[in-house]
């Protein structure tokens, strides 16, 4: 099982396919399973690697409170030990974040950047979700936690369709999910991440944010509101899939990275 170390914290990685490397990063799970639907079609262009949060899954638990920065070193420690310099990474919601501070970090080791569901500056609606999210959590347990987890995540109709699965993953997401002290402390690093205007319009490295128009838990428009702060960024809105539409609509999803991936290669915009 690889580990790659970022100081004393150890991260599990797995890498599929040949070709040039593609970095996954998952939401606020840290679950490098997020990407299932996605893995089988991306190893066939890419050297897919994806991994474990710090704190999450098979990485090191209990990690202590981190920054952005932090999570963005942890990028870069699975990079280089996944045995390359460069890579394309495309991270949902907060794990997107932690690829545009990479980005910002080091331009030279980030080809190409996707970011699905996120956010560049606090937003009143998504503090608003996190509060009644981290309430959840303090007050009526992990258990509450997690039931409500899906109303953040998918749209009521595929919810009410796959609610025995729900229900089934619910029960195993302490498993892989952060203790709750790290939990609340990575929440509130994230939902008040905010780059100057002065760093995102400096940045050169391709940058594509996806949004859907029924996510609840990020308003589209603060993708949008990234995007248009980007150097060189792209923005594409899908109609529906909520706030995990690489799960719910993986087809719409991956056509929509692959048409970006294809005008990154060829040096066309959007």
């Amino acid at each position: 099982m690889p580990i790659a170390y970022n100081g004393s914290v150890g991260l599990h990685y797995e890498v599929r396919g040949a070709g040039e490397t593609l970095l996954l990063s998952s939401g606020l799970g840290g679950s490098c399973d997020y990407w299932a639907p996605q893995i089988e079609a991306l190893s066939k262009r890419f050297r897919v690697v994806t991994y474990d949060h710090a704190g999450c899954g098979r990485s090191s638990r209990g990690v202590g409170r981190r920054s952005v920065t932090d999570f963005a070193l942890d990028m870069q420690a699975v990079i280089a030990a996944s045995g390359t310099k460069e890579a394309h990474i495309m991270g949902h919601a907060v794990g997107g974040m932690m690829g545009l501070q990479l980005a910002l970090m080091e331009p030279d080791m980030v080809q190409s950047l996707v970011i699905a569901n996120g956010w560049g500056a606090p937003d009143p609606h998504i503090k608003r979700c996190f509060s009644v999210r981290t309430n959840l959590l303090r007050d009526s347990g992990a258990e509450a936690y997690f039931e409500a987890q899906p109303l953040f995540l998918y749209p009521a109709p595929w919810i009410s369709n796959r609610d025995a699965q729900l229900r089934q993953n619910a029960l195993h997401a302490p498993d892989h999910m952060p203790v709750e002290a790290d939990l609340l402390d990575r929440i509130n690093a994230f939902q008040n991440y905010e780059p100057t205007d002065m760093v995102l319009q400096a940045l050169s490295v391709p940058v594509l944010c996806l949004a859907t128009e029924d996510d609840m838990l990020v308003p589209w428009s603060a993708s949008k509101a990234l995007a248009d702060r980007l150097g060189n960024g792209h923005f594409v809105l899908f109609p529906h899939g909520g706030h995990a539409s690489s799960q719910t609509d993986p087809t719409t999803f991956d056509a929509a990275v692959a048409r970006f991936h294809d005008a990154y290669a060829k040096e066309l915009s959007l």
